[in-house]
């Protein structure tokens, strides 16, 4: 029997191939960073076959490490991120276009024309989602428009379309010599084209947005067979796919409703289980789909995404050389007390929830001649805590549910001055797992109960392990004055662009 799960991990700014044992406990991992592309300010794109390149070279890479073979696993899922859009040439296997990237915001006028006819909630009751540049079908509908011949060759199926976890599930299972063109339910929920009552695509949607049916993939389950891998792969089962942050729901084994996870990455995203009927919002909060195992009734969740998290690290390195690699920014935000009354509001793509302002951009509030690097480098930090507090109070106000611990995961779970601010400023417990590879761990998850080389979910919750637990210090007066600041921040950058 084979003895691993495989698990890609194909994120905003690297790939990573992460082999689980039974326990959920990694025995090998490979990663490796892809290009960031800017061609103009808010425009985001990746090279669709670096990506694919880099996949297949961590994938060697870790099976590598251990001498392992591909026969030595059981299943194989993918993990992606969600939203960045790409179309692709069937019988060549080449991209028309850069992919554009889940935050990039050249879709704001197209957003701006739907909304004028029935405002930004109009699809809300089908989708679940508020008009925004976030998802994928209006950057479809941009590709087509821009690529000359690109909806003509769409209608005929010879242009396809996908998210991440479709390009590289396409490309795994043989490419232009029969690859599967598919996506699960997950990813599909987020492109604003799919009903999420009937889980397929949404003809009245289409039509609305002008996106040819014949180019999109089949809508699949999050945990099943699809097909046989290739390659370095080849004869593994295909068997999980899921967004990276639904993906992270299920690796933190939050089952049950009202159960809820946050993922810090680059951007930073709260979800919390609501059972198998989608749960509306009036909180600014997404409805989305959390998984689906095979057969089973899909399990919904209400989504809080924040744009920027650790993006906004990466930015304060590349972008200002305030620090040299990222982990510096903990120590250099300890170097001062507190703050110095700074706070920084990352809106480099506008604000996300709960607040859906495309127009707002970021801003440091509050300098003085007082202000050191390492009151930027805090207040950096402290605007994800803040960020995460206002999506929490929604989704406790939507949902009625007080969140008795929230369980975190992420790159930025490591920084435990960030860790003891945020359960400070939720006045709420922060709970760190074992394995804080949670995104990678829910997609092997979701194949190897394909496959069944775990039973069953009770599996699942068995594995989960907690490191590390961060209790409130804070007294209540010195948080109300602290959310008070930050809003006052925020309400700095709001209408910047118009």
């Amino acid at each position: 029997m084979s003895r691993y799960v495989g698990s890609i991990d194909q994120g905003t700014t690297s790939s990573r191939f992460i082999v689980f044992d039974r326990k959920g406990d990694i025995v090998a991992l490979d990663q490796r960073e892809h290009a960031q592309i800017y061609p103009k300010p808010g425009w985001v794109e990746h090279d669709a076959m670096e990506i694919w390149a880099n996949t297949q070279s961590v994938i060697s890479g870790a099976l590598a490490q251990n001498g392992l073979k591909a026969s030595d696993l059981a299943a194989v899922g993918i993990t992606n991120q969600r939203e960045t859009t790409l179309i692709w040439d069937r019988h060549t296997g080449r991209p028309l276009h850069n992919a554009l990237v889940w935050m990039d915001t050249r879709t704001d006028q197209l957003v701006a024309r739907f909304e004028r006819d029935g405002g930004k909630d109009r699809l809300r009751a089908t989708t679940g989602l508020p008009l925004a540049t976030y998802f994928s079908g209006l950057k479809l509908r941009w590709l087509l428009d821009a690529i000359a011949g690109a909806r003509d060759a769409a209608a005929r199926g010879d242009v396809l379309f996908g998210t991440i976890d479709t390009w590289l599930a396409w490309n795994l299972t043989g490419g232009t010599d029969g690859g599967l063109h598919i996506t699960d339910v997950t990813n599909a929920s987020r492109t604003q084209m799919m009903n999420i009552e009937t889980l397929d695509w949404d003809d009245a949607i289409l039509a609305l947005f002008d996106i040819p049916r014949a180019c999109l993939p089949t809508i699949r389950s999050s945990s099943q067979t699809y097909g046989v891998c290739r390659g370095t792969l080849a004869g593994v089962p295909l068997a999980g796919v899921l967004g990276d942050q639904q993906a992270a729901l299920f690796g933190q084994a939050c089952l049950e409703p009202g159960q809820a996870k946050n993922t810090y990455g680059t951007g930073c995203f709260m979800l919390m289980n609501t059972g198998d009927k989608p749960f509306p919002s009036t909180c600014g909060l997404l409805t989305t789909l959390g998984y689906k195992l095979g057969n089973e009734r899909a399990v919904y969740a209400l989504e809080g995404s924040i744009a920027i998290a650790g993006a906004l690290v990466q930015w304060l390195r590349d972008n200002l050389g305030l620090v040299k690699t990222s982990s510096e920014i903990e120590t250099l935000a300890r170097s001062v007390e507190d703050n110095g009354d700074v706070y920084f509001v990352p809106a480099f793509s506008g604000l996300y929830a709960p607040r859906w302002n495309d127009s707002a951009r970021g801003v440091i509030a509050g300098l003085t001649r007082f202000a050191n690097r390492g009151h930027i480098a805090r207040a950096a930090l402290e605007a994800t805590a803040y960020q995460t507090r206002e999506v929490l109070d929604a989704m406790v106000k939507d949902s009625g549910v007080a969140i008795s611990e929230l369980r975190v995961d992420g790159g930025m779970v490591v920084n435990e001055l960030l860790m003891q601010f945020q359960s400070d400023i939720l006045d709420a417990p922060v709970v760190r797992p074992k394995v804080i590879e949670t995104t990678a761990l829910g997609a092997a998850y979701a194949a190897g109960l394909a496959v069944g080389y775990w039973a069953s979910t009770a599996d699942i919750s068995a594995n989960w392990r907690a490191d590390r637990r961060w209790t409130p210090q804070m007294d209540e007066p010195q948080r109300t004055r602290l959310l008070a600041s930050w809003n006052k921040a925020v309400g700095r950058s709001l209408d910047w662009i118009v």
